[in-house]
């Protein structure tokens, strides 16, 4: 069922990341579920891609990982895809912005969902401002992070 390489697998060297120029990390459910979409979006981008299953393991885990591959290579782009709404792949987004803050060296980064069967891009200003719920709240206009009695 599963037959891509698994990030936490893979070694920061390995021979498919050797002359690779970009990674996607996509989720691993993306694989099995939506692999149409997958061959699409990496067939288009060029991209080398690594699955991630957030649910199976621990997001810090990846992310060092991820830190390391991008430490000890040179390329041009980072995307990260996964399905729109999953409570777990959710995180994946945020870990690559968190790998490019820590690290400070980061490529080119794309954020992609599917949403309704479709690739949608997403803007890292909204990957970003999703980690907050206060001001998600605001910008959705809801109750403005009233204070708690």
């Amino acid at each position: 069922m599963y037959i891509l390489p698994r990030l936490i697998d893979v070694n920061a060297k390995a021979s498919i990341l050797r002359e690779a120029k970009r990674i996607l990390v996509a989720g691993r459910c993306v694989e099995s579920e939506h692999r149409e979409i997958l061959e699409e979006v990496a067939g288009k981008g060029g991209y080398v891609v690594l699955t991630a299953c957030p649910e199976a393991e621990h997001v810090n885990m990846l992310g060092f990982k991820l830190a390391g591959i991008l430490a000890r290579g040179s390329y041009e782009e980072v995307a990260v895809l996964t399905v729109d709404g999953s409570l777990h792949c959710t995180q994946l987004h945020w870990m690559l912005e968190e790998v490019c803050k820590i690290s400070g060296k980061c490529p080119a980064r794309r954020h992609i969902v599917i949403y309704k069967g479709k690739p949608r891009e997403i803007s890292v200003e909204a990957v970003k401002a999703s980690r907050f719920l206060y001001r998600v709240d605001k910008l959705l206009g809801s109750s403005g992070g009233a204070p708690v009695d």
